[in-house]
Order: C-alpha cells, then structure tokens, then sequence
C-alpha cells in the first residue's frame, strides 16, 4: 500500500529493527504525529491462542483521555435510584428498553443488574453489533452500580482479542505526556497477562506496538518489561 509524503517522513524515525522501551515508543509515536487533528495511540498486542482460547476483560486505565461518557443503566428500584444517584446519564427498565428498541443510541455504555438481563437480552441483536451489550465478563451486569460507574468515569475500558488474536486497544491521546501513555500501555500488559488463559503453552504474547491514528508502528520490548 502506498503512503503518502507525511507518513513516510515519520516511518524514517523508526528503526524497524529495535524494539524500544514502552516510555521511548510513547515518546516516539508522539514524534511521529503529523494529522491536524489529536491523534489517538493505540496499543496492539499480538496473542497466541488457539481457537477455543479467547482473552477478554476490562482495564482501569490510570490516565483518563477520553469524555466522561453517557453511562445507561438497565436497572428498577432502588437500584434505578443508586444509578441517578452515581451519575448515570439514562436509567430505566421497560420503557427504556423499548426506547433502544426503536432505535435510540444516544449513549456510550450500557449498564444491566442481573435481574434485568432477562429483558435487556431482547437487545441483542441491536447492542452485540455495537459492542455495548451488558456482560459478566466486562463488569456491566453487576448489582454494585455504584462500584461500576466509578470505575467506568474513571477511564474503565474493555480489550477483547480478535479472530487473529490481536488485542487493539486506545490507551491514549498524542497530546499526553509520554509518561502517562507509557502508564496506561503497561497497565493494559498487565492485565492482558492475567488473563493469560491456564492451557496456553509457549510464547503468549508475540508482538506488541504502540501507533498514533496516522502514523507508523513502534514496536516494544516486551520480553524486557517480562523479566521485570
């Protein structure tokens, strides 16, 4: 594929054939930005997994980059009320159920109690696509609401492996000091690794870059942040 004059210049700043340390590809990738929009970095963790393996969870990311997001929570009662009362932007049961069903998306996560999930798995079709389906594994059905939305406003995000066994990620803007997009790509390693599935054998993680929107991988020591 070819690439325009802009990309080829920041390529020239990275050496293909070094890995650098999660603060000097942070440091890189922020060198290599050249959109005149803010670019996002994202992190790709190439896996190894078969196919009955599958790596998925949440991440508290320790430096928050993104909006506060609209935070819907499926809930009725008192728990309807410890929603409102944690700054859940929507919240309700069938009615708001049926408002999503119409096609209303104005929101950025959704939030189930377990006694609703009966009902909101009727939205399948309509959230699975969208990736905003409540679920177990990413903390969004959860009687402590609360505990939830604290965790989701303090920069809660979901990484999920994809058919290849490559975990994409966005753990950062190129406007953010370097440090503290190192801080989030190690904390996203971390967690990767404890979900490390038990019957995975040899090499679990095989590559890992960091990129801007735009601009070229930067490929990271992983080994090294291993052995520490």
């Amino acid at each position: 594929m070819k690439r325009g004059k802009k990309y080829q210049e920041a390529a020239k700043k990275v050496d293909r054939n070094q890995l650098y340390s999660l603060l000097d590809a942070a440091k890189l990738v922020k060198d290599c930005s050249f959109a005149k929009f803010t670019e996002t970095v994202e992190i790709s963790v190439c896996l190894q997994l078969k196919k009955s393996q599958t790596v998925r969870d949440t991440v508290v990311l320790p430096n928050q980059f993104q909006a506060q997001k609209k935070i819907l929570v499926f809930a009725k009662g008192d728990k309807a009320q410890e929603a409102l009362d944690a700054g859940a932007a929507y919240v309700g049961d069938t009615e708001l159920i049926e408002k999503v069903r119409s096609g209303w998306m104005d929101f950025d996560v959704a939030v189930a109690t377990p006694d609703m999930m009966k009902d909101v798995g009727r939205l399948g079709p309509i959230l699975g696509r969208r990736g905003l389906m409540p679920n177990p594994k990413t903390h969004t059905v959860t009687f402590d609401i609360k505990e939830a939305l604290a965790e989701l406003n303090k920069g809660r995000v979901e990484f999920r492996a994809d058919k290849t066994g490559v975990v994409h990620l966005a753990i950062g803007k190129v406007n953010m000091d370097a440090e503290k997009i190192a801080e989030n790509a190690q904390a996203t390693l971390d967690e990767i690794m404890r979900k490390k599935p038990v019957d995975a054998k040899g090499e679990f993680v095989l590559s890992v870059a960091l990129s801007s929107t735009m601009g070229p991988g930067v490929h990271v020591d992983f080994k090294a942040l291993q052995s520490k």
